[in-house]
């Protein structure tokens, strides 16, 4: 009864701090928004040689976009020509980047490991897509066109709003962007909750624990099929990190389930050939393998 009881109690606590946590980050980076112009946006993201890279990996840093948002924006800046090295971070950071992520690893891991986190990721974004468009990658972009967005909402100009409209706005935003995940968030915590309060801590030493110098790259790979959504690893991960986890085969892991998601592969597959689409799974797990390991040697 003392384990059940732990697990139940687990399983609420989680979800009321990561419900909270993603209800206010998505709300202020709405409500920020509601300040720029798309049109501003995509003028900065035009920038020559690195820092378009940059401020790409900037721009997608700051927007809590799912798949079906990512997408079809990333074939908006690259018809709006934008740079392609810059779009290419843009894609890479978006997933990896999203500040929801991020607020939820500062909330369960630390703030140290978030910052690591952001910066590694970001890194990892401004180099590959640099690198992408000096080795000709735009050459593998189809020629295609996507629908809008199926998180899209009706075209309004917000920044002419008063202030307590905006707010409103913010929060019913948030809350529309968390009911799609909110299927994924409770799986996720359910199942860390089981692991927290039954899976032996011995097997998981064995398994992941920091002597098996094969867990970070395992770790990764599993993120991939396991995990669409990030929201979904994160509390599965921090369970499992109190079981004797790795920190860096937990961050493999989410950033393997973030970046390299099979629907999110699936929507590249479309705008993109396969060398293209292969060279996003390498980035990512390359950032996954290298980040791990970075995670294991600083904690």
């Amino acid at each position: 009864m003392n384990t059940l009881f732990d697990t139940l109690k687990y399983f609420v606590t989680i979800t009321i701090e990561l419900v909270v946590l993603f209800m206010l980050i998505s709300a202020i980076v709405e409500f920020v928004f509601m300040y720029v112009s798309e049109e501003k946006m995509q003028k900065h993201l035009s920038g020559k040689g690195i820092w378009g890279n940059i401020i790409g990996a900037s721009f997608g840093a700051l927007t809590p976009f799912c798949a079906c948002s990512t997408i079809p924006m990333t074939v908006g800046l690259l018809n709006a020509k934008v740079p392609f090295g810059a779009t290419m971070s843009f894609l890479i950071s978006s997933p990896l980047l999203n500040p929801i992520i991020i607020g939820i690893l500062g909330a369960l891991v630390g703030v140290k490991a978030a910052v690591i986190y952001f910066v590694m990721a970001f890194i990892s974004s401004v180099i590959f897509g640099y690198v992408l468009e000096k080795t000709g990658g735009s050459k593998y972009v189809k020629n295609v066109r996507v629908k809008p967005s199926c998180c899209e909402t009706e075209k309004i100009d917000k920044r002419a709003l008063p202030f307590k409209e905006k707010l409103k706005i913010s929060f019913m935003s948030a809350w529309g962007s968390l009911r799609p995940v909110m299927l994924f968030l409770l799986i996720g915590v359910g199942i860390g909750a089981a692991i927290y309060g039954y899976l032996p801590n011995d097997f998981v030493l064995k398994i992941a624990g920091p002597d098996n110098i094969f867990a970070v790259p395992i770790a990764a790979v599993v993120g991939i099929p396991l995990y669409i959504r990030a929201e979904t690893a994160i509390p599965i991960g921090v369970a499992l990190m109190g079981k004797g986890m790795s920190i860096g085969a937990v961050i493999a892991l989410i950033i393997g389930g973030a970046g390299m998601a099979i629907p999110e592969m699936s929507m590249l597959a479309g705008i993109f050939k396969l060398k293209l689409v292969a060279a996003i799974v390498f980035v990512v797990f390359l950032t996954a393998v290298i980040s791990g390991y970075v995670f294991n040697m600083l904690f």
